[in-house]
């Protein structure tokens, strides 16, 4: 009688790829921010000089107040078009968004890319324990997809 090769069970191993999948993970943490007395025309200023579009307005104690964007500086060179007046220095007070929507830092991109979804805005805060600890956008988080696209997620 010959003899039967036996190998047995193998184990498998599971290579799990633990990729970063938190807001956390692709915020942005070093923010340009405004502050409420702030005028319009300085912060069109800091938009264009950072290549940005909008930030967080903080009060004195660094508490989130309101967000400011290109959409809210529009309304004030629209009036001034309108009224015949120069860009005046009014106040980010006057323009900003008060009722701020924000995500959590431990929600996953797929969680935010809902919230995306829901919401027609184009950044949202990051909170921790009731602190602005950065901002993602809307472009963070398809650039965070486009780094998971070739990887399982959980």
């Amino acid at each position: 009688m010959g003899i039967k090769s036996f190998q047995g069970v193998r184990k498998v191993f599971k290579k799990e790829f633990e990729a970063p999948i938190l807001v956390a993970d692709y915020m942005t943490t070093k923010l340009i921010t405004f502050s409420p007395d702030d005028s319009i025309l300085a912060v069109m200023e800091k938009f264009a000089k950072h290549h940005i579009s909008g930030g967080p307005v903080l009060d004195n104690n660094g508490f989130l107040v309101g967000i400011i964007s290109e959409a809210d500086c529009m309304k004030q060179i629209s009036e001034s078009r309108y009224f015949n007046q120069p860009i005046l220095d009014k106040s980010v007070e006057n323009f900003m968004t008060k009722s701020v929507e924000t995500i959590p830092h431990d929600i996953s991109i797929f969680d935010a890319a809902g919230i995306f979804a829901q919401h027609n805005r184009r950044r949202l805060p990051v909170m921790k324990n009731g602190i602005l600890v950065g901002q993602i956008s809307r472009k963070d988080i398809v650039v965070a997809a486009l780094k998971l696209s070739g990887h399982n997620w959980k």
